[in-house]
């Protein structure tokens, strides 16, 4: 499959990475052409890399992610072009995270989402949130944690979280572990959820906190 991957950054190179190692060909995206950290990625990643602007991966990709930082979100997927996204499964990895007062907070919440802001802004997109809630290395390689772990997906189109499912179970993540929250507006709580995840990480040693559900 080709997937665009917009955004270079840690959570970008994770799943781009990983997704070349399953066999896609994957072009990353960024706001500028001559991006460093995507041409440095696309070197070393293996034959299905590529780079280029926004606009590019999204026209590239048959599936795309957002890893975009999410107060700029929907800066970055206006960019692309809606043309682009539009009919596309997109999966929405982004969280909305606040910094500018200091404090940890987000740009959105209660009553909103950011996957719901770009379902919006995008109504041909087919928006799936999911892997939000846990840390980049774990996003693309569960079996980092000794245990299976329980992870959130949502969205409003039935066959697009079945799509997503499909490739994080390639991941190897468990399907019974896969949880599906229903239509979009679930991604407030999965975007509040970076609030006691990101404290319970100042309190840890280790970089892959994350809390597993009880059934």
């Amino acid at each position: 499959m080709r997937i665009g991957m917009l955004g270079t950054g840690s959570v970008g190179q994770a799943l781009a990475t990983r997704l070349v190692e399953l066999g896609h060909d994957v072009c990353m995206g960024s706001r500028e052409p001559g991006n460093e950290n995507a041409s440095e990625w696309a070197k070393t990643a293996g034959s299905g890399a590529s780079f280029g602007t926004f606009a590019d991966a999204a026209s590239f990709g048959e599936l795309l992610f957002n890893c975009t930082a999410g107060a700029h979100s929907l800066e970055a997927l206006a960019a692309a072009g809606e043309d682009a996204i539009a009919d596309k499964v997109l999966v929405d990895v982004a969280n909305p995270l606040d910094f500018s007062q200091g404090t940890l907070a987000l740009t959105v919440t209660n009553t909103d989402s950011l996957a719901e802001q770009i379902q919006r802004a995008f109504p041909r997109a087919r928006v799936v949130k999911a892997l939000n809630t846990v840390n980049y290395k774990l996003m693309a390689d569960p079996s980092i944690l000794r245990d299976p772990h329980d992870l959130f997906l949502c969205g409003n189109d039935a066959e697009a979280k079945a799509q997503v499912t499909d490739l994080l179970a390639s991941f190897g993540w468990q399907r019974e572990h896969l949880l599906d929250l229903g239509a979009l507006d679930a991604a407030r709580g999965m975007e509040a959820y970076l609030l006691l995840w990101l404290r319970l990480s100042q309190f840890s040693d280790s970089p892959l906190v994350s809390v597993r559900v009880v059934h």
